[in-house]
């Protein structure tokens, strides 16, 4: 006996193994076309296992594909009298009658197979997906909706409603889907905010806020819709609302404000400063010193304040005053060290460069690079700063020697790079033109992009300047120029370059004499004479070294300056199509997108 089970057990175990490699066969056939050897298989495979629906199903498949439609028919009638309620037969029979363009009789088996469901979860959901894999939408939201009907529960098969719903295309209906299946699984939200970011166009997060608001008026309290409302706001880049909606969940919740904080920091990335500084100033306010975030925010707040005046140049001198105010409180509050060097770092600039008291920040820098315990990158970045404030000084010797230390402390790093092309721009100030091109070319190869970049610029300025000329004097004149433009001496800079343009007329610098002069023009926030530099350059040397820099300051500032978004649309656009060898190419590219609405995400 026992050696006859174990006959027996090996006898099913190669029996097994048999009916597992011709349904493997089977299903190569059919994926490789050869449906005559694959219904051979499938049918051997169904008689062995009447059960199987899908060996039946693959059976008639093939017979499909081979047009044997009578022998297909004969075969689903018999098997639909075997399992009258099996769904599936209905929807391969339907396929069938499609096939011979018999469309109403097929949509009567689909019929027959949504109303013959019974309350049995897998079973609709298998009846679904039939239809979903066969691309019947219509008829896969039937057998949800009734199977919802069935299970007396409108909400089991919301999620996989949603997803039909985006196959239609069907946006409003898709959104209400998706939002009934968070309300019985809030867990799902993260997974939710993947999908609306993914197939959800700009204009519709308007259908996904309205269907938010409506149901947040029904309840007000549900956390859920309030988080995902939050995001929906920035998605649309409309940080105060996002803003409002986040303090409200922080209040509700009883949070420390990391919520309204990680917010902030978005807001101030994306350059909304106002959104910004009113969510660093809550969590300040509401949370108070006690809160893990209160100097960053504190922190936040005031470099929100700094670029929200100095980005656009528009500013007083009383706002700027203001500013350095608010700045010294920050620093009386947490004292002057190694913890607030980088806020030094930051004052130091706004008086070198914006409220022009050279000396006193000189004074700032020379006092927090000797901080106990500084960090040595941001001591680095202050000898940067303090060398580029005693070239302002009119110095060159001191500002050398700061840039000399960095540059030996970090060697290989992007802060050497940066120390050493302000070495080489330094000797080019003097009109050491030789040497510094020397170093421009060296730092070409800088793993920072605007380092490279910059270095090139210079690199081909000199030597296209210096292979002109028998003798080197109208490029030490521009210069010199440059040099007083860096240490903000206008009315000097506009004296020497007038004279190099009257001493040397018709010269091949005169365009970048006209860049120059956009620059100072710039500075002085006379966004039209600068725009008529600009302009001039464009029409006068479309395709001299300076042509693509004039185009992309000149869209910059009817972007940001004149308000003209058109004409910055139109000047983007000719820069990467025109001009698509340049480094401003990719980014122009971005900008034409962004102000034409694409979406970016």
């Amino acid at each position: 006996m026992k050696r006859f089970l174990i006959l027996l057990a090996l006898w099913g175990g190669v029996t097994g193994a048999l009916f597992a490699q011709d349904a493997r066969l089977a299903q190569q056939y059919f994926q490789d076309g050869e449906y005559e050897k694959a219904a051979v298989l499938f049918e051997k495979l169904f008689r062995v296992n009447e059960q199987n629906d899908y060996f039946f199903n693959s059976y008639i498949e093939c017979l499909i594909e081979l047009s044997s439609y009578e022998k297909a028919e004969q075969e689903l009638v018999k098997q639909i009298r075997k399992d009258p309620a099996n769904g599936s037969l209905y929807v391969t029979y339907g396929k069938l009658l499609e096939r011979q363009d018999r469309q109403e009789e097929a949509d009567k088996q689909y019929l027959y197979a949504i109303e013959r469901l019974t309350p049995d979860q897998y079973s609709i959901i298998r009846l679904a997906n039939m239809f979903a894999n066969s691309m019947k939408y219509d008829q896969a939201i039937a057998s949800y909706e009734k199977g919802a009907m069935l299970l007396k529960d409108n909400q089991l098969f919301a999620y996989n409603l949603g997803d039909l719903y985006r196959r239609k295309g069907d946006i409003p209906r898709m959104v209400e889907q998706y939002l009934n299946s968070l309300d019985d699984s809030p867990e799902r939200l993260n997974n939710l905010k993947t999908i609306f970011q993914r197939y959800l166009m700009p204009e519709d997060f308007k259908e996904l806020q309205a269907q938010l608001y409506t149901r947040l008026q029904t309840d007000e309290n549900a956390v859920q819709y309030v988080e995902l409302l939050t995001w929906v706001f920035i998605q649309r880049k409309d940080y105060k609302n996002a803003f409002r909606q986040a303090r409200a969940l922080d209040r509700r919740l009883d949070e420390n404000g990391g919520r309204v904080f990680r917010l902030a920091e978005i807001a101030y990335n994306e350059q909304d400063y106002d959104a910004a500084i009113e969510a660093f100033e809550y969590v300040v306010k509401e949370k108070g010193i006690n809160s893990s975030f209160y100097i960053d925010a504190k922190r936040g707040a005031l470099r929100s304040r700094r670029n929200k005046l100095v980005a656009g140049y528009s500013y007083t001198i009383e706002d700027l005053r203001k500013l350095e105010m608010q700045y010294d409180s920050f620093l009386n509050e947490f004292g002057r060290s190694k913890l607030t060097a980088s806020i030094v770092l930051e004052m130091a600039e706004l008086e070198a460069l914006y409220i022009n008291d050279i000396d006193k920040a000189v004074l700032m820098l020379t006092q927090m690079i000797e901080y106990p315990g500084i960090d040595r990158v941001i001591q680095a970045r202050g000898k940067l700063s303090l060398g580029d404030y005693y070239l302002i000084k009119d110095d060159p010797w001191e500002a050398t020697l700061l840039y000399s230390q960095v540059d030996k402390a970090f060697q290989e790093d992007i802060l050497g790079h940066e120390a050493r092309f302000r070495n080489a721009k330094l000797s080019y100030y003097s009109g050491d033109f030789q040497w510094a091109q020397a170093q421009f070319e060296v730092l070409k190869a800088s793993t920072s992009k605007l380092i490279a970049n910059d270095a090139l610029d210079l690199s081909i300025f000199i030597m296209d300047n210096l292979g002109l000329d028998s003798t080197a004097t109208a490029l030490e004149k521009y210069a010199q120029a440059d040099l007083l433009v860096f240490q903000n001496r206008f009315d000097d800079a506009f004296t020497l370059l007038d004279s190099l343009l009257l001493a040397f007329p018709s010269h091949a610098l005169e365009d970048d004499v006209w860049y120059l002069k956009s620059r100072i023009f710039t500075k002085r926030r006379d966004f039209q004479q600068s725009a008529q530099m600009l302009q001039r350059i464009i029409d006068t040397y479309p395709t001299d070294i300076r042509a693509d820099n004039a185009i992309f300051e000149l869209a910059e500032l009817n972007e940001y300056q004149l308000g003209d978004i058109e004409k910055a649309k139109t000047l983007y656009e000719k820069l990467f199509i025109d001009y698509s060898g340049s480094t401003f190419a990719v980014e122009a590219r971005k900008r034409f997108r962004k102000l034409r609405g694409d979406n970016l995400q």
